[in-house]
């Protein structure tokens, strides 16, 4: 579930339904004395199959309209579908959206200049929201340094510059490490000083490319040796500055409030001349990355509440609300509700499988079944009956269960991004031939039921439900 959810967004009910489905059928298989080897490699044939059914099924998605159907189906909210179609409308598919706190109680809209790049933080101390693993920093400097950094000698001046400003850092250089890394971290845990540092993207000429389109996004300068800057005379005049920093384990986001667009009108200028000279395509690929990422800019959605809880579940939901956009986006949409996967289970009768591997994909057949039946349970109705009516209608077609009529449901909004069906379905699998193939599985133990409260009603009767 965590997998699917980290993927494409949702899908983590899907994947759990499914995954319980496959290997509870299994299980029944393997006990009965089928090879847990042979239902593996059937369950994964099978699953490949149905992956490109769903994929052929897929319709792109063409319209503001429809990215703002899929996302408020995500979030349960339409204000926040129609915010984030908003926002990817004017940042594009490839894009960045960010989720700040607001000062209000409502949603807005914000366009900044900022980019994000696929680096991370070196260390795990760094973070400063353990919850979301995250370090964020709030109008930050920027030191951009073309080479690597391990002597603290080096650092200590600017940092005391920094320190005496009362702002937080990020180092993106080539390697931050030895005594310069511990020295930050130390500060940072004993609250002294605030940094994160990050390695640089790229390698080679392409690296110190990446690095000029950083520090000119920022207002800074690269610090390198090439160009006559050593780290140990350094001035906070070279460094950038950013409006917010947030760093993940696997990307770093800038969010910056440029004044000055001329240098980045510059920067973004030579790089479509570099395009156009280009007669490689992977440069030009490459060009084309570094171009997005200037030009593009970052949507900021500003999220208000009135409580600090509400704030943050509503937060989380826009985040994979907007995760889920862009999944359909990239992939298309299939319709929702487990009808997609139902009918592309169709794709099993063409596989020529025989004695354990039929069985496995037989799992798989059984499985795509149970999401569509659990919702027809959760809407009072007879799941076996819905699913066998489902799967004679033709593509497209099923149960809406809000209001119990079958019919068209990519008409009626009631879709998903075949990214998302498709990550559910093949996390599933892979758990379950897992479990399957497993000699022992280790579970949490049971908690007792806690003891009534005397006088009280027996509440603590929910602790039995480990399996």
């Amino acid at each position: 579930a965590k997998k699917s959810d980290d993927v494409a967004g949702d899908g983590t009910s899907t994947a759990t339904v499914l995954a319980q489905a496959m290997v509870k059928e299994g299980l029944r298989n393997v006990a009965a004395g089928a090879n847990p080897m042979a239902l593996k490699r059937g369950i994964e044939k099978a699953v490949e199959a149905v992956s490109a059914r769903l994929l052929e099924q897929a319709k792109e998605i063409e319209t503001k309209e429809q990215i703002a159907s899929t996302a408020s189906i995500s979030a349960a909210d339409e204000e926040i579908g129609g915010l984030i179609a908003e926002a990817m409308d004017k940042v594009g598919k490839e894009g960045v959206i960010t989720v700040e706190d607001s000062n209000t109680m409502g949603l807005e809209l914000e366009m900044t200049e900022g980019m994000r790049f696929d680096k991370g933080y070196i260390s795990a101390y760094f973070v400063t929201d353990t919850e979301r693993m995250e370090a964020v920093l709030d109008d930050a400097y920027v030191l951009v340094a073309n080479s690597k950094i391990g002597s603290i000698k080096d650092l200590v001046p600017l940092l005391e510059k920094v320190m005496q400003s009362g702002k937080p850092l990020l180092i993106i250089a080539e390697d931050i490490e030895g005594e310069a890394l511990a020295t930050l971290v130390v500060n940072k845990i004993k609250g002294t000083f605030k940094s994160v540092a990050v390695k640089a993207p790229g390698f080679g000429d392409r690296r110190k490319a990446m690095l000029t389109d950083i520090a000119i996004l920022t207002g800074g300068q690269v610090i390198s040796e090439e160009v006559g800057l050593k780290l140990e005379n350094a001035t906070l005049d070279l460094l950038g500055r950013a409006r917010k920093v947030v760093v993940t384990k696997d990307e770093t986001t800038i969010v910056e409030d440029a004044e000055d667009r001329s240098q980045i009108e510059g920067r973004i200028a030579q790089i479509k001349a570099e395009i156009e000279k280009s007669d490689s395509d992977y440069d030009r690929e490459k060009l084309q990355e570094r171009l997005a990422k200037l030009a593009g800019g970052v949507a900021v959605i500003k999220a208000g509440a009135a409580t600090e809880v509400e704030l943050k579940e509503r937060k989380h939901r826009i985040e994979d609300a907007v995760r889920n956009a862009k999944a359909a986006v990239e992939e298309g949409i299939v319709a929702g509700g487990g009808v997609a996967l139902i009918q592309a289970a169709k794709a099993l009768e063409e596989l020529a499988l025989e004695g354990d591997e039929a069985t496995g994909a037989n799992i798989v057949r059984v499985a795509t079944e149970a999401p569509l039946k659990q919702i027809a349970i959760n809407a009072g109705l007879e799941g076996g009956v819905v699913a066998e009516k489902v799967r004679g209608l033709e593509a497209g077609y099923g149960l809406n269960a809000a209001s119990g009529e079958y019919g068209d449901l990519l008409a009626a909004g009631i879709i998903d991004p075949v990214k998302v069906t498709r990550s559910a379905l093949q996390n599933a699998a892979s758990i379950a031939a897992l479990f399957l193939t497993t000699e022992a599985v280790i579970a949490d133990k049971p908690e007792k039921a806690a003891a009534a409260m005397p006088g009280g009603d027996d509440m603590g009767g929910m602790g039995g439900m480990g399996f």
